[in-house]
């Protein structure tokens, strides 16, 4: 797929029923590819048993799978976070743990990132060759949305909510210390912060498969969203906040401590 260590973050929420399935096909893929890789999956804070479902995942070697938990629900923003931080890996990819995207695609979004030279490819729903159908509507939205982004900050993507990113560990090293936003606009503060310290991004095609019939983003998630979006541009456009972290790396830092009931544990059992 790529030479270096790969680890792969999938934040997950409520996953309890296929979260075992996702990681063994996860796994499979990578050891298909050739790939040299860590699953780092993050719990964040499920009232189900994603957790205990996480750890009856069967891997044969010490350290492939790590599953992270703590107590409260804080964000995908958050779990992406945490995640990362645990992370080894020459290249970090963002992966969302109900598979609607399924990893397969990777070794494509790879070659694409060493062929353009790009530092983070973000997996897009809009990109020409991307195979994925969703409601008109739905599509009106991320067109507007999209075109206010380009405006704010811009970014040279068309979409940024998929749930399909590979990013040089570098990029998140220095990104991920000047982030406030935990939620749905985590994404955005992300790229732009990323883009504003010169580090070339593009879009790939992606491939979406819907394993549910209603997604999780309502209209007030959608207005925090927006909310998130316009603070964003605040802080770095207008208070110069994210300047204030130059030179900062997430190694530097220490977890939040408001991160209660943090556990990791290896998900080790016998093939």
């Amino acid at each position: 797929m790529i030479d270096g260590l790969i680890s792969v973050i999938m934040p997950a929420y409520n996953e309890a029923t296929h979260i075992a399935e996702t990681l063994r096909e996860v796994v499979h893929t990578f050891r298909k590819a050739g790939a040299e890789f860590e699953v780092i999956l993050v719990d964040d804070g499920s009232p189900d048993h994603t957790y205990r479902e996480a750890l009856k995942f069967v891997s044969p070697d010490p350290g492939c799978v790590r599953v992270v938990t703590y107590d409260e629900n804080l964000g995908k923003g958050n779990a992406l976070m945490c995640g990362t931080w645990f992370a080894r890996g020459d290249y970090i990819v963002f992966l969302d743990a109900d598979l609607d995207l399924h990893p397969e695609q990777l070794p494509a979004l790879f070659a694409l990132m060493e062929r353009s030279g790009a530092d983070a490819v973000i997996g897009s729903k809009r990109h020409p060759e991307s195979e994925v159908e969703y409601p008109f509507i739905r599509r009106l939205y991320s067109v507007v949305y999209y075109s206010i982004i380009r405006l704010m900050f811009g970014l040279p993507i068309k979409d940024s909510q998929t749930g399909l990113k590979v990013f040089r560990a570098e990029v998140l090293q220095r990104v991920l210390p000047r982030i406030l936003v935990k939620r749905f606009a985590f994404d955005i503060e992300v790229l732009a912060n990323a883009h504003r310290l010169g580090f070339r991004i593009v879009d790939g095609p992606v491939r979406i498969r819907f394993r549910r019939e209603i997604g999780r983003i309502r209209l007030r998630d959608a207005m925090n969203i927006l909310t998130d979006t316009l603070a964003i541009f605040y802080r770095m456009h207008i208070l110069r906040y994210y300047d204030r972290f130059d030179g900062v790396r997430l190694d530097d830092l220490r977890l939040s401590d408001s991160v209660e009931g943090l556990r990791v544990a290896e998900a080790l059992r016998k093939s």
